[in-house]
């Protein structure tokens, strides 16, 4: 098949063309809301730059880029450090029957959402990881084995604000929880700037690093939120909240 009648295209081009675009797609999907976003769009400027200077001859100008594209695959790879160590485990952890057999969403994510309604309603901070794919056994070693069925009624008193466990992060396996006051890896994302608190920052650091999903309520506004896949989603109500509980389990 010829397009634009000199271009000769097969099927095998066309497929190329479709995965290409398609892995493309997936990377600008997966930086999307990151911090590599605007570095993304900085290397894209010095590439940019440097094709307009060997355009127009500029030789001054086409040395100082060709200098700093010299460098560009280790720069990539040291700027984007997280994101490709994120993106490199999401790609391990997909199952190749995934879309075949799905996995239901556990009963227990009534009860963890009840647990978050009610903490929220009295203004008590919660902080709660539910492990997915990724391994937590670091995390969970900081913290206080509990190792018990999940329940709204157990949650709410593990960060009722006289117990000695609420300060640290709730750490929920399937229909357990395995571990209290744990502690998390805080983010570094400038964008949080001051109005967040700890639990906030620890929230979104869990889910920059791991593919677990973190709940959090705001001591101070009663407010829940959740981070995931490196994203924060603020000021969620109970029902959208179980419906991406769902989602997430099923995925």
């Amino acid at each position: 098949m010829k397009l634009f009648g000199f271009l000769n295209i097969n099927t095998i081009d066309i497929i190329d063309i479709l995965i290409v675009a398609i892995l493309i797609y997936q990377f600008l999907r997966f930086i999307k809301g990151t911090k590599a976003t605007p570095i993304l769009f900085g290397l894209l400027t010095i590439f940019l730059i440097s094709f307009i200077a060997r355009w127009f001859n500029l030789r001054a100008l086409a040395w100082i880029m060709n200098s700093i594209l010299a460098v560009w695959v280790v720069a990539f790879v040291i700027l984007f450090q997280p994101e490709i160590r994120s993106a490199l485990a999401f790609i391990g952890r997909q199952r190749p029957l995934r879309f075949f057999f799905k996995i239901e969403p556990l009963p227990t994510v009534s009860q963890i959402v009840d647990a978050v309604k009610k903490l929220a309603e009295r203004h008590h901070g919660g902080l709660l990881v539910i492990q997915r794919n990724d391994s937590l056994g670091d995390i969970i070693e900081t913290g206080v084995r509990i190792d018990a069925l999940v329940n709204s009624i157990l949650i709410q008193s593990i960060f009722f604000p006289d117990n000695p466990l609420h300060d640290g992060a709730c750490v929920i396996q399937g229909d357990k929880i395995v571990a209290a006051a744990c502690v998390l890896p805080l983010s570094e994302n400038p964008d949080l700037g001051g109005r967040f608190g700890l639990r906030h920052r620890a929230a979104l650091g869990i889910a920059e690093h791991t593919d677990a999903f973190c709940i959090v309520v705001s001591e101070e506004t009663g407010k829940i939120s959740f981070a995931y896949r490196g994203k924060l989603i603020t000021k969620v109500s109970p029902d959208a909240l179980t419906k991406t509980l769902k989602r997430v389990l099923k995925e």
